[in-house]
């Protein structure tokens, strides 16, 4: 009954949540804004050292291995509990950063980052499976909607903060200023993150292949994003076997590193893998995309450019704060079917933007993209929470973060293959640009309409009984 009571956005910053809200919010603080002081840090660590050759590879390897640490979140949750399972991981994050951040060569920082990759990716996925425990279902979607704000200021502040430190400090002081973070966060973990109980822990082989499997493929994925266009639909065509293979494999295994049900299209997590996985590879192309093309087609600066991608991180924001307090349950079903739709049309808009030279129309585009994302972002992942059984949750809920870091691996790439088939590299005006970019936008597009699909047929396998629990929250 309590689940049924309004939750309100005080009540999670009240004594009894404030120290978890803040631990799960410096948790995603932690990938934010890395990921944002990495980029901007690393071209002049490059200068300093050499091995512009391996820069690239800076962001690959913190992907692949965030990705590995993701899938094995939920066993290490299951064998070593919420609180060892976070201080492990942060001190993995930690070494990395230590090792970045003190290199002498290029290798060392790839090193470091993949490190930083491998403790991140366990922080972010554990953090996830503890807000369906530590929070009621009521003030869940409040949580996603801090989580979308973090990363709006992330996505304003994080290069803004690394460009200061970089350009004041050094280089390294990007990669060092993670360290009081990563202590915070471990002080306040030992501190209200309960200790796992030693008859609840369960003896679990080590997943070696089905890791190697999914580790290689994306990996795969990441080649297939830099390899000419007849290489790069075999690598992929690899990844996609190695990453069914994978989900084969965990099928068949006796401890299983996904639910049972995961990216099949039977149950409504099954289903709701696929949205997840599927509006995130939308969403990629343009991400990748949308800085470069604004700054060669209309000769905007690094900052006019940066701001105008940024605006569908404070749209994400704001959608998701907005459709937190919604209590109809038929209203959420309505927001999971519409947020696909709109990413879809949003990209339709920027993509009509940069072909009539209208900022405009491109602000309303990426608005309307960030806006579908904070729609559905939140209810979809809910929804999967409250689906799952309860043995089932946790690998669920870790599942989620690995999923959408997948998807934009993934997007990623099939952009990246579009772009080079229509001779995006080669483009010596602004028309040429204008022509090569379109498949990265159809891609995009047709990519939104298949989660659309998926958001239907997630909707329409809830029943009754199923929405009165997974909807619960009003």
């Amino acid at each position: 009954m309590t689940d049924r009571v309004e939750g309100r956005w005080a009540e999670i910053f009240t004594p009894r949540y404030a120290t978890v809200t803040l631990i799960l919010c410096l948790g995603v603080a932690l990938l934010a804004f890395n990921a944002f002081l990495a980029s901007i840090s690393l071209p002049t660590a490059v200068q300093e050292m050499g091995g512009v050759a391996l820069i690239s590879w800076a962001l690959t390897l913190f992907l692949v291995f965030a990705i590995v640490g993701g899938s094995g979140a939920a066993l290490l949750k299951q064998r070593l509990g919420s609180r060892t399972a976070l201080l492990v991981s942060a001190g993995i994050f930690l070494l990395g950063t230590l090792v970045a951040g003190t290199a002498t060569s290029m290798p060392q920082v790839l090193f470091g980052r993949a490190l930083q990759g491998l403790g991140e990716g366990v922080v972010s996925a554990v953090c996830f499976a503890l807000i369906p425990e530590l929070f009621p279902s009521r003030l869940v979607p409040k949580v996603f909607g801090l989580q979308a704000m973090i990363w709006a200021i992330a996505a304003f502040g994080g290069p803004a903060l690394a460009g200061v430190l970089t350009e004041m400090v050094s280089w390294r002081a990007a990669f060092l200023v993670n360290v009081p973070l990563v202590l915070i966060f471990a002080a306040m973990v030992m501190v209200k993150v309960p200790a796992q109980l030693a008859e609840d822990r369960n003896s679990v082989r080590f997943p070696g292949l089905r890791l190697l499997a999914i580790g290689s493929g994306i990996m795969l994925v990441a080649l297939a994003a830099l390899a000419a266009p007849l290489l790069a639909t075999a690598l992929l065509a690899g990844a996609v076997a190695l990453l069914v293979l994978a989900v084969i494999l965990d099928g068949r295994a006796q401890t299983r590193l996904m639910p049972p049900d995961a990216f099949r299209p039977i149950s409504v997590v099954g289903t709701g893998l696929w949205i997840v996985l599927l509006i995130n590879i939308a969403g990629a192309g343009s991400a990748v995309y949308l800085v470069l093309v604004v700054q060669e087609i209309w000769s905007y600066g690094p900052t006019a450019a940066g701001a105008l991608a940024a605006v569908l991180a404070v749209a994400w924001s704001g959608s998701a704060i907005t459709v937190a307090n919604v209590r109809s349950k038929e209203t959420r079903k309505t927001l999971i079917r519409i947020g696909p739709a709109m990413i879809g049309t949003g990209l339709l808009l920027v993509l009509a933007g940069l072909q009539l030279d209208q900022v405009a129309v491109l602000v309303i585009g990426q608005l309307v993209i960030g806006s579908g994302f904070g729609m559905c972002n939140g209810y979809i992942n809910l929804t999967m929470m409250e689906a799952a059984s309860d043995a089932e949750r946790d690998r669920t809920s870790a599942l989620v973060p690995t999923t959408q870091s997948a998807g934009n691996a993934i997007g990623a790439a099939l952009a990246g293959v579009a772009a080079n088939l229509a001779g995006l590299a080669a483009a010596g005006s602004a028309e040429a640009v204008k022509f090569a970019i379109i498949p990265v936008y159809a891609l995009g597009v047709a990519t939104a309409v298949l989660a659309l699909v998926a958001a239907w047929r997630m909707v329409s396998m809830i029943r009754p009984q199923d929405a009165d629990s997974s909807f619960a929250v009003g």
